[in-house]
């Protein structure tokens, strides 16, 4: 634990240090009174201001939606639920947040994002909590899919309030620092949940109940602390001066959003944009991806003999190897200010680790191996891939373009968990869903190579 933590210590000062000192030239804008802005010293201020508050969101907000992996290992059982019942409302998670993640999204064009992410993790908060009390499958699957629609626009949302704040050039290390949020909550939330799993008993709980009211609270009070610490924008901070405003707002004036426009112009504009249509299938394989890798690890490992609090541990194996990808993957492509390949490259990796499970049977080493590359490959994809539509959509569509994007990749959420869930109560074996999510993300990862521009400069 001790050389985990130094290695994400070196790894967050790498990635600050990276944005303080490289592409800021390319980033800067030549107006007279902006020469006098020191740019490294702005962008260093903005990381350390900005980021810790959202990665602690991002951590929280995963670790609320994939605990139920390791949960379902009492309360299956537990609660005579089947396979296809847990993937089925594992799934249901994803209907939820398809329904109003583009409101959320306006919205926080609207009201700003500090009213927006407290609401949202406020409400998520409470809901996850509350899944300490299901009794019956239709209260899973209602309460999964009311934590879906609670925690809808976080995500899409965090990514469009990022680019108020840091130009094209520096956006893939910053998305990536967010998006290692994922890696860290798959680090510290496996053997955290291990834990609270083993205090049954525990204020007359099953552990299972414990987990979820233990991990559902931090989020409330983070919402709050996101209303009092965030701005909503750079013109609105009370923490940049004249200068540094002025500065911000040429440098991001290309990503800038303009003035609202009517729902039906926006609707019109999406439907005649291809890139929507490519940007959402790739997104719904990445998903189905890191949901295929964080819903199903702890049962695998089950399945190998381990005991709960022991796979707690293990399932942080995964995500430790995917935190280093994350950085490496997202530092090459802004060096080279490539996508496409860093992104296509990352998902077939995951595609093949996937695929190759069923072959290495109940082989532990191997096992662990091949999930790390799988999680490494799908949550770097991630990461790379939401440097794509930012850059590449039209300014006027972008930020309810990145909400359908988005919401469309709620379906790979959707369908991943029943598709393994179903193929596993069926045929008796996990390892048949898991190669047609693979093949998925092979397919996208070649859709997205082909069909978008070849270069980001």
């Amino acid at each position: 634990m001790v050389g985990l933590a130094m290695t994400s210590s070196s790894t967050i000062s790498d990635v600050s240090n990276a944005v303080t000192r490289e592409d800021v030239a390319a980033s800067a804008p030549t107006g007279d009174d902006d020469r006098n802005v020191d740019s490294a010293a702005l962008y260093r201020k903005l990381f350390w201001r900005l980021t810790p508050l959202i990665v602690a969101g991002c951590i929280i907000a995963y670790i609320d939606r994939v605990n139920v992996g390791i949960a379902k290992l009492q309360f299956s059982e537990q609660l005579g639920f089947d396979e296809a019942v847990y993937g089925t409302g594992a799934g249901l998670f994803y209907a939820g947040y398809l329904l109003l993640e583009v409101p959320s999204n306006l919205l926080l064009e609207r009201v700003g994002a500090r009213l927006t992410l407290m609401r949202i993790m406020v409400l998520w908060g409470l809901i996850s909590a509350a899944m300490a009390f299901v009794h019956t499958a239709t209260h899973f699957y209602v309460l999964r899919f009311l934590l879906g629609a609670a925690e809808a626009g976080f995500f899409p949302g965090v990514v469009l309030y990022l680019s108020y704040w840091f130009p094209p050039e520096l956006r893939g290390r910053i998305t990536a620092y967010f998006m290692m949020g994922l890696a860290v909550a798959g680090i510290i939330g496996g053997p955290i949940s291990g834990w609270l799993m083993g205090l049954e008993g525990l204020h007359g709980l099953h552990g299972w109940q414990v987990l979820f009211i233990y991990e559902g609270l931090p989020a409330c009070l983070l919402g709050i602390v996101y209303y009092f610490a965030l701005s909503d924008r750079p013109a609105s901070a009370t923490w940049l001066n004249d200068a540094e405003k002025r500065f911000l707002s040429h440098a991001t004036m290309t990503v800038s959003s303009p003035a609202p426009a009517r729902p039906r112009s926006i609707a019109g504009q999406l439907l005649k944009e291809p890139r929507i249509y490519v940007f959402a299938f790739s997104y719904i394989s990445v998903i189905a991806g890191t949901q295929a890798v964080a819903l199903w690890s702890p049962t695998l490992l089950g399945k190998i003999g381990y005991q709960t609090a022991f796979i707690g541990a293990l399932s942080a194996i995964p995500y430790a190897v995917a935190l280093m990808c994350m950085f490496l993957l997202g530092r090459s492509s802004d060096r080279r200010m490539e996508r496409r390949w860093h992104f296509t490259g990352a998902m077939w990796v995951a595609a093949a680790s996937l695929m190759l499970l069923g072959a290495v049977g109940g082989n532990a080493l191997l096992t662990i191996s091949l999930l790390a590359l799988a999680a490494g490959g799908a949550l770097s994809a991630m990461a790379l891939f939401w440097t794509i539509p930012p850059t590449e959509l039209p300014p006027e569509i972008k930020a309810s373009g990145i909400a359908v994007v988005s919401s469309f990749g709620a379906v790979g959420g959707f369908l991943s968990p029943i598709i393994v869930g179903t193929l596993s109560k069926y045929t008796g074996s996990l390892y048949y869903g898991l190669d047609v999510v693979g093949l998925m993300l092979f397919c996208s990862g070649a859709i997205l190579v082909i069909f978008t521009r070849r270069g980001m400069r």
